[in-house]
């Protein structure tokens, strides 16, 4: 393995890209912020903030200009309280927080601007140039910015990326993931299916790789409803030095990141040592190596060179023995449609030890700014409440469809042997299952008979299921400069796509 280029860095979750009610969006920041605190290391809470060339005139679309224009006003008039709740929220070492706003585009594509402290100007500007000369100057005053495209994929003119004008030079990553779906390609799995449109190839990741530019993958989630990181939707994960602003910066410039659709998914990946990002040198020689820590089972791991897959493989299979190590996990939910539900749970681990916790916690959907709002939008919370127990109060709203999971989730990694048992009381009442028997697979039950809500107690995944190395020697005579990626699926459908590494011609 060649992966000595990681050896000082750190794993980081976070969601840089989600809205709440600063301007269109429901929720208030400081809300937002707290549940960011649930399960993430470093958020950036995103206003709605600007919309040079939006539709005028146009019928179809009048209710929606009016609170776009309603939202930006919004946010001009709460400005100075989000930046101080931005700053006020930070804590080296602990979480991290980054200022933001959201600048809209018909003809350029929708970019979020970042800066890499908690103060700065909202940036009005009438096209992609005079934003990013903008963002020069706050950069020549000491204040960092960057400019970074999101929903990728939509059709060039209708707020997906236009390669034509991008440039790396504040855009070092681009969001591939998020509710909208993935941009990565027209292969990639999460469809775009929201109102703005479908996926188009032109618009793609990977077409803009194949062009010639440069630049990393990340997820966010472009939730509406003050949840950063809700689960499922796109998180970006990066290997930094540091939890400070700084040390995520810097990953994010030198592109040591990748994009995530929930799970806190570990990937390491090189190029001849170069970690992701990276520009290796000339050598028709390469390999690509990669170690997976995953957060399930892992189902398939893919290598790619410049679009195409050249290496597939599954997952390992669980090692015999009685022993264990590994993930134990419980979710709440389900019930009839339009159901809400409080939830307080206590789990503990009997006969074994607590290594991990990983909540995985969802906030309300809302796809409709002009939807009613939910009573409460911070209703979640969990603690250690001992070395072998966990305490989580939550709230769910039954499965909108049959095709979206809104869940909550526990997931505890835990050592023991097959007798160990989870014992869990859920709202009261008491349940329990060996992780012999949850190896075997899941385990369900009922609050109060057929159609009330439910819960299932996750089958139980051994570390040696959820954990990969792997080098993939590649031959081949350069023509132009190359890249490569990884990308990791689980059983459960959780993604990671590694950002590329680059080799010279």
């Amino acid at each position: 393995m060649t992966l000595e280029a990681y050896q000082d860095l750190h794993c980081y979750v976070g969601d840089i890209h989600n809205h709440c009610g600063i301007s269109y969006g429901h929720g208030s920041i400081e809300d937002a912020y707290r549940n960011a605190r649930l399960q993430l290391d470093f958020a950036s809470v995103t206003g709605h903030a600007w919309w040079h060339d939006m539709p005028v005139n146009d019928p179809r679309l009048a209710a929606e200009e009016a609170y776009h224009r309603e939202g930006f006003a919004r946010l001009a008039d709460c400005w100075d309280e989000v930046q101080e709740v931005t700053a006020a929220v930070h804590e080296d070492g602990t979480f991290a927080s980054f200022l933001s706003f959201e600048w809209h585009s018909m003809t350029y594509g929708d970019h979020c601007v970042y800066y890499r402290d908690s103060h700065g100007p909202i940036v009005r500007a009438s096209s992609l140039e005079e934003l990013r000369g903008a963002l020069r100057v706050q950069a020549a005053s000491g204040r960092p910015a960057l400019a970074i495209p999101h929903h990728i994929g939509y059709r060039k003119g209708f707020r997906g990326i236009n390669w034509d004008t991008y440039t790396e030079e504040l855009s070092p990553v681009a969001e591939i993931v998020s509710m909208h779906g993935c941009g990565e390609s027209d292969r990639a799995p999460r469809n775009y299916l929201h109102t703005m449109g479908p996926r188009d190839a032109q618009s793609m990741a990977y077409y803009g790789l194949n062009a010639g530019h440069v630049f990393g993958f990340i997820g966010s989630t472009d939730h509406h409803s003050a949840h950063p990181g809700s689960h499922g939707y796109g998180r970006m994960a990066v290997w930094a030095t540091e939890l400070t602003r700084a040390g995520i910066w810097d990953a994010i410039v030198n592109r040591r990141t990748y994009a995530i659709t929930g799970d806190r998914i570990q990937l390491r990946s090189a190029v001849n040592g170069v970690p992701m990002g990276g520009i290796a040198s000339a050598d028709p020689e390469r390999r690509v190596s990669a170690s997976i820590q995953a957060r399930d089972r892992i189902d398939l791991v893919e290598v790619i060179r410049n679009g195409e897959v050249i290496w597939s493989g599954t997952g390992p299979t669980a090692e015999p023995g009685s022993a264990f190590s590994g993930l134990v996990g419980l979710s709440v939910g389900w019930g009839q449609a339009g159901a809400t539900t409080d939830w307080d749970v206590q789990l503990e681990i009997e006969g074994g030890s607590i290594i991990e916790v990983e909540p995985r916690l969802r906030g309300i959907d809302i796809v409709d700014p002009l939807s009613p709002a939910p009573s409460s939008y911070a209703f979640s919370a969990w603690e250690r409440t001992g070395e072998k127990s966990v305490r989580l109060r939550t709230r769910t709203v039954a499965n909108p469809t049959v095709m979206t999971d809104a869940t909550q989730q526990m997931v505890l990694r835990v050592v023991g042997t097959d007798r160990t048992v989870v014992r869990a009381v859920i709202n009261g009442e008491p349940v329990a299952h060996t992780v012999g028997e949850l190896r075997a697979g899941p385990r369900s039950g009922y609050t109060a008979g057929f159609v009330s809500p439910a819960f299932q107690f996750h089958r139980a995944v051994s570390d040696a299921e959820r954990e990969l190395e792997l080098d993939v020697e590649d031959l081949r005579e350069p023509t132009g400069r190359d890249w490569y990626h990884v990308r990791v699926r689980q059983t459960n459908d959780q993604w990671a796509f590694g950002s590329p590494t680059w080799v010279e011609a």
